[in-house]
């Protein structure tokens, strides 16, 4: 059996004969509770499907109609593809048939027909007028110019044409996509004997086969694949589109419900926080004021919560806004998914649109950059290489893993890796780290190149006197992460900014310090100290103090004129270098470091010797080794 990857939905006022229609048309019956059978009311989900002419069969979802029934509804809407919106000639327009052709609309549906009902029940007059009254309710919406088919569950008149042109809306009919992570709403779940657990819904992405391994959010529970069916057939996969049940072992029926996920592992986390962008209905009775207490519809789960708008005090009936909704519970979106939203007291449809983000953070009111985040992230969402890149820049000076994108835009890590490419031939993504393993967006690059270039200019600016600074102390100053200032520094070098240093240190290119006498004359200071050099505190009288003194000592290291071996030990390069070659020549002729020997020779002592050692074993001159000293590869 072959399956044509679209999915029907019914919509329509309670007792308008969608389940009826959907028998007519199907030979199924929807309506599988014993409770449904003996009130003749459609409580929960039904499901069932038809063959077109080539053979290949597609699925239908019949809702329930009634207004307290309208959470199973909206659970039920969640994949479907085109809908028959089904109205009854002897009622004509009623108030579920306005909300529930409002969720489609807010659900971002695109394609349908019209069935009016019972035409067997009244004068044609009345036929006409109730699609007159249809007509006008259409209008302004995606079925304003949808066919309307007169026809009758009960006798079959009309059902041919009907059934004509659903077959062909079905197959003209764009479908999904079973490339990439598989995701599937829980719409039903039930225990089988011999089988297990079993889980129904439509895939909305991707594709899974039997043996594949997927995950349960919320909860991470893992699971395997045991058997697809479709239609009432064993299938070789559940795919975006179809109308799945999956037999799913080590799983309980504890462990999941509707409302739950299931999905390819490592892509989805449940949020208890998004952000999005609502469209309110034009018809309702009041604005939407701040914190509103809502029920979020979104997939099949229905949390309820409280929406945050972000750029307005209130809402006007009609109007549009950025808000983030704070749930009670978690679920489980990605960037784009559709959602509804219902006010909780009195209870009635007040909109939807499209979730934007699973929000890390509470986001605040009226702050420009949160709003041109999510202004640019809404601007994207039908373009996945630039959805990546504004995910990258939202990013802004940390490093992002393929893992970590494919995570946030939900696209498999061979296809974000194929993104991330085609960033970098834009001149949009940067590689970062160790073997181009993370990235960058290219703007953020150059802005953390401009927070480093302000730091070592403050830095210069403080110490006037100096030749070097310290990249630990640019990083501090900067509040850079260590591997993202040492990706950006090396770049900097690359362009010719800065020179990077052994020793941890960054000169300016082309920077020059005019020669000061003072300087000199305490450079001849440690010269004659040799290696008995006076401290800076010590130094410090008629240099501005200790901290004069300080600024003069390292000036001397960065012009290579002094070595600062330990904190409090500033040695001449002349003094220095002949104690290291006195070191590397008595470890040569002895083997080890004999201490004595070389004091002697010296003419030093062990207070200045001792941090002398430590300074060679630091810069690999020498190591230890057991309780002596020797060269370092020697």
């Amino acid at each position: 059996m072959e399956i044509q990857p679209v999915v029907v939905g019914t919509a329509g006022h309670i007792d308008h004969g969608k389940s009826t229609l959907v028998r007519a048309l199907t030979g199924i019956d929807p309506d599988r509770l014993k409770e449904e059978k003996e009130r003749g009311l459609t409580i929960d989900l039904g499901f069932a499907n038809f063959e077109l002419p080539d053979g290949r069969r597609v699925g239908i979802v019949d809702v329930p109609g009634h207004e307290r029934f309208i959470r199973n509804m909206v659970a039920g809407a969640t994949g479907i593809d085109l809908v028959v919106l089904v109205v009854a000639a002897d009622d004509g327009v009623m108030p579920q048939t306005r909300e529930h052709l409002a969720i489609m609309q807010l659900l971002g549906i695109q394609r349908g027909l019209v069935a009016l009902t019972k035409i067997d029940a009244v004068d044609p007059e009345l036929v006409e007028l109730a699609e007159a009254d249809v007509r006008e309710l259409l209008a302004g919406t995606f079925l304003e110019t949808a066919p309307i088919y007169p026809v009758s569950g009960v006798k079959g008149t009309g059902l041919d044409e009907l059934r004509a042109a659903l077959c062909e809306l079905a197959a003209e009919t764009a479908t999904r996509r079973a490339d990439g992570i598989f995701r599937m709403p829980v719409q039903r779940v039930f225990s089988k004997q011999g089988f297990g657990t079993v889980c129904t819904g439509i895939p909305v992405a991707g594709s899974a086969r039997v043996g594949d391994v997927l995950e349960v959010q919320p909860g991470g529970k893992r699971c395997k694949v045991r058997a697809v069916h479709a239609y009432g057939r064993e299938h070789g996969e559940a795919r975006a589109g179809h109308s799945s049940a999956l037999n799913l072992t080590d799983l309980s029926r504890d462990d999941v419900a509707r409302g739950h996920v299931i999905a390819t592992p490592g892509y989805f986390v449940a949020a208890s926080m998004v952000a999005a962008r609502i469209d309110l209905l034009a018809d309702l009775p009041r604005p939407l004021r701040d914190r509103s207490r809502i029920r979020l519809h979104t997939g099949t789960a229905d949390p309820t919560g409280e929406i945050v708008l972000l750029d307005a005090a209130e809402l006007a009936p009609g109007g549009s806004a950025l808000c983030q909704i704070r749930l009670d519970d978690p679920v489980v979106v990605a960037p784009g998914d559709r959602f509804v939203a219902r006010l909780l007291s009195p209870e009635f449809t007040l909109g939807g649109g499209q979730i934007l983000e699973e929000s890390r953070h509470r986001l605040k009111a009226f702050k420009s950059f949160v709003l041109d985040e999510l202004s640019a992230t809404e601007s994207s969402l039908d373009r996945e290489e630039d959805l990546l890149a504004t995910f990258l820049l939202r990013q802004h000076l940390e490093t992002t893993s393929v893992e970590k994108a494919a995570a946030a835009i939900k696209r498999d890590r061979a296809e974000t890796q194929d993104l991330l490419a085609r960033l970098a031939e834009r001149k949009l993504a940067v590689r970062a780290g160790r073997g181009g393993a993370s990235w960058l967006h290219a703007d953020t690059v150059e802005s953390g190149l401009a927070t480093i270039e302000g730091a070592v200019t403050r830095w210069f600016a403080d110490h006037p006197q100096r030749l070097k600074a310290p990249l630990l102390e640019i990083r501090r100053a900067a509040g850079l992460e260590a591997d993202v200032f040492s990706f950006l520094t090396e770049i900097a070098a690359e362009r010719g900014s800065y020179e990077l240093l052994p020793g941890g240190e960054l000169a300016i290119a082309g920077r020059a310090v005019e020669s000061d006498p003072v300087a000199d004359g305490l450079h001849a200071q440690l010269l004659e100290a040799g290696l008995r050099p006076p401290t800076p505190a010590e130094l410090g009288e008629g240099l501005g103090g200790e901290k004069g003194a300080r600024a003069l000592l390292d000036r001397l290291c960065d012009q290579g004129r002094a070595v600062r071996v330990a904190a409090d030990v500033y040695v001449a390069k002349e003094a220095f270098d002949a104690a290291r070659d006195a070191v590397v020549e008595n470890c040569t002729r002895n083997g080890q470091l004999v201490i004595p020997e070389l004091r002697e020779k010296l003419d030093t002592t062990r207070k200045w010797l001792i941090p002398l050692l430590e300074h060679l074993d630091a810069t690999g001159v020498t190591m230890r080794q057991g309780a002596f000293r020797v060269l370092r590869g020697r």
